[in-house]
């Protein structure tokens, strides 16, 4: 008897084991980080972009996100909840501005508090030169949550971390 009990036992903790395994696989936070490489990937632009390659990029961000995203900006004035056409545009707008543009991400967290949602923590660290020459380096903590769709990993809301200066 004791030793059914022990082999109960051993399978109820492989299967809770192997469950929570699946729950959270790292396929799942792959494909993940993958939606932040390539949105670091697309916000990116060299000097030498096309027009078309510029506007090919601004469609391609805007498929990163969910119909309907928040951001939480306060150190540029962008809160509120924006559809996909919204984030194009501006993304479009905000990479003209640029002849050159680096998005990188560090220290990337990723928790999934329940099925089918991610929540993070990172670094992002935006470099480049404005058109008129003036240089950009700001690093910004942010959180940021995905959804699975059908379609994989979206992100549903943006907010900048607002670290307190000495």
């Amino acid at each position: 008897m004791v030793i059914v009990r022990h082999i109960i036992l051993a399978v109820l903790v492989g299967t809770i084991g192997i469950g929570g395994a699946l729950g959270c696989s790292p396929g799942e936070e792959k494909r993940v980080r993958k939606q932040f490489t390539l949105l670091a990937k697309w916000v990116s632009k060299d000097t030498e972009e096309t027009t078309f390659a510029m506007a090919d990029k601004a469609q391609k961000i805007g498929r990163l996100f969910a119909k309907d995203c928040g951001f939480e900006a306060r150190v540029i004035s962008l809160s509120g909840r924006y559809g996909r056409e919204e984030i194009t545009s501006y993304a479009a707008q905000a990479r003209f501005q640029f002849s050159r543009l680096s998005l990188r991400f560090y220290d990337l967290e990723i928790d999934f508090p329940e099925k089918g949602t991610a929540e993070t923590t990172l670094t992002a660290r935006v470099t480049g030169t404005l058109k008129s020459g003036e240089r950009v380096d700001e690093i910004h903590e942010l959180k940021s949550v995905l959804k699975r769709t059908d379609n994989g990993w979206v992100f549903s809301d943006f907010e900048v971390v607002e670290v307190l200066e000495k």
